[in-house]
């Protein structure tokens, strides 16, 4: 990928000249007190470097990356020089700051997360998606115990199902302060850490005394979990399926234990056994993803071995600036999400899904407990639908992913992001038809409790479908600010998906199944002409934005040769 560059600096602070993006020069500036000539540093060109376009993309996104999180670009303020002790001069500059770097050999480097082995990339797919299934799991299962924690605290439902609320809001902000974590120090350890404190806060939940304890340490929970999406569309997939299929397990698992003579308390004991499985699994098979991180830690080896003090890597030179970070992790995605209109849009019509998914905990005993008299456990079993037109739905994505790399190749590898949008019309549509399906097959007893238990299926295939294709559709649109839009994202769907379990069991008491269910048909019918809306406006909203990148660009056609090494 070529740029434009005369005389700017790069994200390490060497000055670059227009020849080439990696160019450095050291100079005077740098040590302003010292004796240090000015050193000019060899152009690191794709020649002398034997860097190829792929890995001179990889550097170039994982600088946007530093930008687009943890923010470096300011320069230190000017510090008094000491003295280096004991008489000693200050020591002659190193001939070549760009030689002490280290780097990947090449596209094909072993150490590069892309090219780790097929069973490993497995493997550690698996163990994420797990452990977003956990977050998930434990964010719907305290729906079971409601009733047993109000009666025993002496509260409320309403007040009961705060603590739903609670996780979803701290799952929310965590990632404020996760995101730029993670882009400092890796992948591994913040994950391993969201985690413990997860399963320890979640141990608090379930021995808590007081109705205070239980919802503070519900918040943290949440705060705590780590759900990271991964690099392929692929993994993508397995990170939709587990946020969506753990909400919908947990209720007949927590109805179940919650009836029995363990009681409510082992619903959150059982989250955290899950959260402390999830750590160890973490533990022993998770390494380091971030390919900066995997730098680090190979600078780190070669000081080891070489003794010498000045081999580094690039990522060690990040500096973390809070005027920065603030911009990148906070004003930045609400200012994405208020003046982009493919943003705001798509963020709220996946928190529409998102909140009614959370509904869904209130509406379904409503039917099935109330209308049909099933008890607690039995009457969570018809969420099992749902599950199953989630797997119906990702059997689909995996089809309708071969017909979209065919258009990819047929088009040099550049990537519309419109096409990501068509299945989606098909997820609003079956959403839709699964709505008024439920509201009118499980308002009177009358109708079997199959009926409005098939509705499942089709609900959840239009879930999944439609968040899974927006969010592709979202990152596509905006390659550089991917993380900024999933902040944005992720914000205004917590929101929503916290609020929702507030009100949806009292709207199908008050306002009756089948008008409730009409009710949210009817604004999920509102919505699904708006994939319709950008495939017509999309590249012309795209050509406006200050956001999003010229996807005819050369820029844009050499990042779609190589997915983003991103976990």
């Amino acid at each position: 990928m070529e740029r434009d560059i005369s005389s700017t600096s790069n994200d390490h602070g060497f000055n670059s000249s227009a020849s080439d993006p990696l160019t450095a020069v050291a100079t005077s500036r740098d040590h302003p007190e010292s004796d240090y000539p000015a050193t000019a540093v060899d152009t690191l060109s794709r020649r002398s470097s034997r860097l190829n376009d792929v890995e001179l993309e990889r550097i170039n996104t994982y600088r946007l990356q530093h930008r687009s999180t943890v923010g470096s670009g300011t320069t230190l303020p000017p510090e008094e020089w000491l003295p280096m002790g004991a008489g000693k001069s200050y020591p002659p500059a190193l001939p070549d700051p760009e030689q002490y770097v280290v780097e990947f050999t090449g596209a094909d480097d072993p150490l590069h997360p892309q090219n780790w082995p097929l069973r490993q990339k497995v493997i550690i797919s698996g163990v994420l998606a797990y452990s977003t299934f956990v977050a998930s799991f434990a964010s719907a299962i305290f729906s079971s115990a409601i009733g047993e924690v109000s009666l025993h605290f002496h509260i409320s439902t309403e007040v009961a199902i705060i603590g739903i609320t609670l996780y979803v809001l701290g799952f929310a902000s965590g990632p404020t302060f996760w995101a730029p974590a993670s882009e400092l120090i890796g992948r591994k350890w913040p994950i391993l850490g969201g985690l413990f404190g997860y399963s320890i806060f979640t141990v608090a939940t379930a021995t808590s005394k007081d109705v205070q304890t239980l919802m503070l340490t519900r918040f943290f929970a949440g705060f705590l979990q780590l759900a990271r999406l991964l690099s392929s569309q692929l993994s993508i997939a397995f990170f939709a399926m587990a946020v969506f299929v753990g909400p919908f397990a947990s209720p007949f698992i927590g109805g179940f234990i919650t009836m029995s003579y363990l009681g409510w308390r082992w619903t959150m004991y059982i989250a955290c056994i899950m959260g402390f499985l999830a750590t160890v699994l973490c533990l022993l098979f998770l390494k380091e993803t971030y390919a900066p991180a995997v730098l680090v830690e190979k600078a780190v080896r070669l000081r080891r071995q070489t003794h010498n003090w000045g081999i580094r890597a690039r990522q060690e030179e990040v500096e973390l600036d809070w005027g920065e970070l603030i911009t990148n992790n906070f004003s930045r995605p609400f200012r994405m999400l208020f003046t982009e209109p493919i943003v705001f849009l798509i963020s709220l019509w996946m928190s529409f899904v998102y909140g009614l998914m959370y509904a869904l905990l209130g509406a379904y005993p409503v039917v099935f407990g109330g209308i049909y008299g099933m008890n607690l456990g039995v009457g969570s079993l018809p969420f099992i639908g749902l599950i199953i037109g989630e797997l119906l739905a990702g059997g689909y994505t995996l089809l309708n992913q071969t017909s979209y790399v065919k258009k990819l190749e047929a088009n040099n590898n550049i990537p519309i992001p419109e096409w990501r949008l068509p299945p989606s019309i098909l997820g609003g549509v079956c959403f839709t038809i699964g709505l008024f399906w439920f509201g009118w097959t499980g308002w009177t007893q009358s109708i079997h409790w199959m009926a409005p238990t098939a509705s499942g299926v089709i609900t959840g295939f239009g879930i999944y479908v439609i968040f899974l294709q927006c969010f592709n559709y979202l990152v596509d649109s905006y390659l550089s600010f991917a993380a900024s839009v999933f902040a944005a994202n992720t914000i205004m769907r917590s929101a929503v998906g916290a609020a929702f379990p507030l009100f949806s069991k009292q709207m199908f008491n008050n306002l009756g199944v089948q008008w409730a269910g009409t009710l949210l048909g009817c604004l999920a019918l509102i919505m699904v002409p708006i994939p319709l809306a950008f495939i017509k406006i999309g590249p012309a909203l795209r050509k406006k934005s200050k956001f999003a990148p010229n996807i005819g660009s050369s820029e844009i056609a050499t990042e779609a040769k190589e997915p983003r090494a991103s976990v």
